[in-house]
């Protein structure tokens, strides 16, 4: 917590707007919007509800195909099967961990064969790492296929002088509670298309005409964001800038420290990229390194050090078994780096001594290992 929760959390108790909507609702997406320069924004329950109203806005429809990231969480294309659609997986590139341009392009040629363009294309920014959204949105802009930018990872972020997460049709923010910012639970839908998020707007709040009475003529969510929540966001949205710097010292001093060990690299930062570094995430070369990243992951929990795998790609995932996939290139990136990734512990709230107690054990691991 930043300390200024109680100030907003407090304001709508006394006002007695502690229901969903409300002063703070309206005021943490004119504050958020502001930030990163967009028209609109609009809160809601979750960053997975953001998605989903944006392929509502983009009229995806049972059968349909959307492109999607393969080294995500299955947040991301879970709300394609909400829709009855049909995911297409892209692989990642070896330059930030994202979507593969290559592969993406190899996407668009079959799918043009085959006389079905996607819907939409829903592009990840992985661990707070924005994807080369110039080549992305070129490829996409030759085929007018809009862009959802899922930048639930990356609030902060920068691309090139502008904010992750503007860059797509709509935009995707999370505030779950491991996020760079939290509401506890939510998420945000934006875009500068102000009528379509009113529309949004109108779909997360059941779909209610405009009558004296409950009337509704098509399906409706409840997907909107209460006012206390929305007060701890507009708190924590005060801090965004303390927090990136914060992540980012943590990533700091990891390279520092590990950087130079036999079998282990980092996350690459793009260039002309600013990453939020939401997680600190190294790849194990085995051979180098002297032992698999679940050899590591087992031994750290030894020390009571929690590390976890990267996402596992969604095209390896049971559910999404029969989905199709492109590949960067003849190699499968995304499976390769869940094989090799782990991500280590990367909170604001870790002491220092903390972090170089992780560092210490890592060393001391390589060590016994040569």
């Amino acid at each position: 917590m930043s300390g200024n929760e109680n100030k907003y959390i407090n304001e709508a108790i006394r006002s007695n707007w502690i229901a969903p909507l409300g002063p703070n609702v309206d005021l943490f997406e004119k504050e958020l919007s502001e930030k990163i320069g967009v028209k609109a924004a609009v809160a809601v329950s979750s960053g997975t509800a953001a998605i989903h109203l944006a392929l509502l806005l983009l009229n995806v429809n049972k059968g349909d195909k959307v492109f999607c990231s393969t080294l995500t969480f299955v947040a991301s294309a879970n709300p394609i099967l909400y829709q009855g659609a049909e995911p297409v997986f892209i692989d990642s590139e070896p330059d930030t961990w994202n979507m593969s341009p290559q592969a993406l392009k190899r996407a668009f040629v079959d799918a043009e064969k085959e006389g079905e363009l996607p819907k939409a294309v829903i592009v990840v920014n992985l661990y707070g790492q924005s994807a080369k959204m110039d080549d992305i949105l070129s490829i996409c802009d030759s085929y007018g296929v809009p862009i959802i930018e899922d930048a639930a990872e990356s609030l902060g972020a920068m691309y090139k002088g502008k904010p992750s997460g503007t860059f797509g049709k709509f935009g995707v923010y999370s505030f779950n509670g491991n996020k760079i910012i939290t509401t506890s639970g939510g998420g945000m839908l934006v875009s500068n298309d102000v009528e379509a998020l009113n529309y949004a707007r109108f779909l997360a709040t059941q779909s209610r005409d405009p009558a004296p009475y409950y009337q509704h003529s098509q399906i409706g969510y409840n997907y909107r964001m209460s006012n206390l929540l929305a007060g701890v966001g507009r708190a924590q949205l005060e801090v965004l800038e303390e927090r990136v710097a914060a992540k980012r010292k943590i990533h700091s001093i990891y390279y520092k420290e590990l950087g130079n060990l036999p079998g282990i690299s980092f996350m690459p930062e793009l260039k002309g990229s600013i990453s939020n570094r939401w997680l600190t995430t190294i790849s194990i070369e085995e051979k180098e390194f002297g032992q698999t990243v679940n050899e590591l992951l087992e031994k750290l929990a030894i020390e009571n050090i929690e590390a976890r795998p990267v996402w596992k790609p969604l095209h390896l995932q049971p559910l999404f078994k029969f989905s199709r996939f492109y590949s960067h290139d003849d190699r499968d990136i995304a499976s390769e780096l869940f094989e090799n990734g782990l991500c280590i512990p990367s909170g604001t709230g870790m002491l220092e001594k903390e972090q170089y107690r992780v560092i210490e054990c890592i060393k001391k691991l390589v060590e016994i290992s040569v």
